[in-house]
C-alpha cells in the first residue's frame, strides 16, 4: 500500500509540497471568504455586503457606503439606539437570458449592514445623502459627548 501524500490546497503530484506558501494560502483563504461571502456571484438572489467607512468630526459621526449601481429608491436607512441599519438590493436588470451571461463576477441582490455605533448620537437629526453609488450617513454627536469650552475666571 503506497502513502499518498495529503494535498490541502490541490497541489499536483509535480508540485513540491512546501507547507507554508503563501500564495496558496491566501488562494485558500479568498476562496474561502468568497463562498461564505457570496462573492463573486453569478445568479441574482446572492447577499452581498457593501463596504463601510466611519469617521468622526468635531460634532458628527459619518458613515459611507459604495453602493454603485444601486437605486436611491431601493435603500432603507434606520437607527436604534446604538445600531445604524442600512438595507436595499441591487437589482439585476440586464436584458439577457440566464443561459446568454457570459461572465457575471458583480454581486446582485438583498443586502443589510448592521453597524454598531461607537457612540451616542441624536438619532432624530440624522442626514443621509446619495450621490455618484456612495452613501453618506452623518449622526450628530450627542450633546453630552460634544467637546465644550471651559472659561477660566481670573482671580
Amino acid at each position: 500500500m503506497a502513502m499518498e501524500r495529503w494535498r490541502p490546497f490541490g497541489l499536483s503530484t509535480m508540485d513540491r509540497w512546501e507547507p507554508f506558501r503563501v500564495s496558496d494560502i491566501q488562494a485558500e483563504v479568498n476562496r474561502l471568504f468568497d463562498n461564505v461571502l457570496g462573492r463573486p456571484a453569478s445568479l441574482p438572489g446572492h447577499v452581498w455586503v457593501p463596504p463601510v467607512d466611519m469617521y468622526a468630526t468635531k460634532d458628527d459621526l459619518v458613515v459611507t457606503l459604495e453602493l454603485p449601481g444601486v437605486s436611491e429608491k431601493d435603500v432603507t436607512v434606520s437607527s436604534t439606539g446604538d445600531l445604524l441599519t442600512v438595507k436595499g438590493e441591487r437589482r439585476f436588470e440586464h436584458r439577457v437570458k440566464e443561459q446568454d451571461l457570459l461572465h457575471v463576477e458583480r454581486t446582485y441582490g438583498k443586502f443589510e449592514r448592521v453597524i454598531q455605533l461607537p457612540m451616542a448620537v441624536q438619532a432624530d437629526r440624522v442626514k443621509a445623502t446619495y450621490r455618484d453609488g456612495v452613501l453618506e450617513i452623518t449622526l450628530p454627536k450627542a450633546e453630552e459627548l460634544k467637546p465644550k469650552e471651559i472659561k477660566i475666571d481670573v482671580l
